[in-house]
């Protein structure tokens, strides 16, 4: 068996010209899009080859799948779906269809990292002092139990979350130490969706690996809800916190039905400085209703809330995402928007309330790319983004350091 993460490697063109089976895992948007580049020049190497694509993607994009080429598509816990197709496949058997999604709990192994390349070809943790340090990945839930009407998990998962069990997420994390990793990543949709398993997880961490630091995903309401356990992430070797903002506009926030307002969010910034726990919140930045005027609204309430120094460059420039299969489909104050689905995004297209934002967007990102890949700092695109808009706006910007001085605290 080859393991080929076309992410940091390239295509393992002798292994799947000799293979029998290529399956291909299909988490996130940008995988599908390069898996349906790929797939034309996989076929080429191995017209014999049975092919399969798995995970949450694979399951929303299986007509562009079909047409690729691809016999099996599932998703969900698919990871054993993908064992048996394996095992039939080597005794000779037939493949029977089997289910798309799967929702039902695994006997999760170790995972097995040997075919994966070095730590060091990955990610690294780049900490405010100190040297970059190697990070390692792990999970120990999978799915998740809300159902936000933009995220991608809730088409496949539908509200439901699987617990892994605690001694194969340490375990995994062990076998990373091993390879050099210094911080670990908690991939978990919300960490706090089964918050007594993550505490215990990460007190057993604290205590094996003293000198290991983490990193964790959580909602907003989760952060509120579960507020006393903050200061044990901080204990254990939480460096920061992930959660996912979207926006300081309430109506947006309830049409995406993140559970939670822009008073929630201040209250969560209140209590994870309080305790010096970091927070690193995420937006989208783009969905019908803005405007040059709000995205300008949105700039001051970064500054409000003291997260210049937080949010990340290509945040800035983030619009909505609508796969196939979407609850934003269901919405109906979203409807009035939708457009047609482009294959070639992998996404319903939408147009926004004011025609002129269109233009306005295309700039942002434009400025946000450039930015990108000069490799600014997060406070150097904001003082140049902060120029911009209020030009675009025909409006004198204050001088960056004194919007900051005469802003209030929370």
């Amino acid at each position: 068996m080859c393991c080929n993460d076309l992410a940091v490697d390239e295509l393992a063109y002798e292994d799947i010209a000799n293979a029998d089976l290529v399956a291909l895992h299909l988490p996130m948007h940008t995988a599908t899009r390069l898996a349906l580049r790929v797939l034309p020049r996989i076929k080429e190497l191995n017209t014999k080859a049975m092919m399969v694509c798995y995970g949450n993607y694979a399951v929303m994009n299986e007509p562009h799948l079909r047409s690729a080429g691809v016999d099996f598509i599932f998703g969900g816990e698919g990871e054993a779906r993908l064992a048996e197709i394996c095992t039939s496949l080597m005794a000779g058997m037939e493949v029977g269809p089997g289910e798309t999604v799967r929702l039902e709990r695994q006997n999760y192994p170790v995972p097995d990292r040997s075919g994966l390349l070095g730590l060091s070809q990955y990610a690294h943790l780049l900490p405010a002092e100190g040297p970059p340090r190697m990070a390692g990945y792990t999970e120990t839930t999978r799915g998740c139990k809300h159902l936000c009407s933009h995220c991608p998990i809730v088409p496949v998962y539908q509200g439901r979350f699987f617990v892994i069990d605690h001694d194969v997420v340490l375990q995994d994390i062990a076998q990373q130490v091993r390879m050099g990793a210094e911080h670990i990543t908690f991939g978990d949709p919300d960490f706090f969706n089964g918050p007594s398993h993550g505490i215990r997880v990460v007190e057993a961490l604290a205590e094996r690996h003293p000198n290991l630091t983490y990193d964790v995903t959580i909602k907003v309401e989760h952060l509120l809800k579960h507020a006393k356990l903050l200061s044990r992430l901080r204990d254990t070797g939480c460096l920061f916190v992930t959660t996912a903002v979207e926006s300081f506009d309430n109506r947006i926030l309830q049409l995406l039905k993140k559970g939670h307002t822009r008073s929630d969010f201040a209250k969560v910034i209140e209590l994870c400085d309080k305790i010096n726990l970091g927070l690193v919140p995420t937006f989208v930045a783009f969905t019908p209703w803005t405007t040059p005027e709000t995205y300008l609204e949105f700039l001051r309430e970064i500054v409000r809330f003291n997260l210049v120094s937080r949010v990340p460059t290509v945040q800035y420039g983030l619009r909505l995402l609508v796969p196939r299969g979407s609850y934003l489909l269901q919405q109906e104050g979203f409807r009035g928007f939708l457009g047609r689905y482009d294959t070639d995004a992998l996404s319903y297209a939408w147009n926004y309330k004011n025609p002129l934002s269109g233009n306005f967007e295309a700039e942002i990102r434009s400025i946000v790319e450039g930015f990108v890949a000069k490799g600014l700092l997060a406070s150097q695109v904001f003082q140049e983004l902060w120029q911009f808009v209020h030009a675009m706006n025909e409006i004198q910007a204050p001088c960056f350091l004194e919007i900051i001085a005469c802003y209030c605290p929370l």
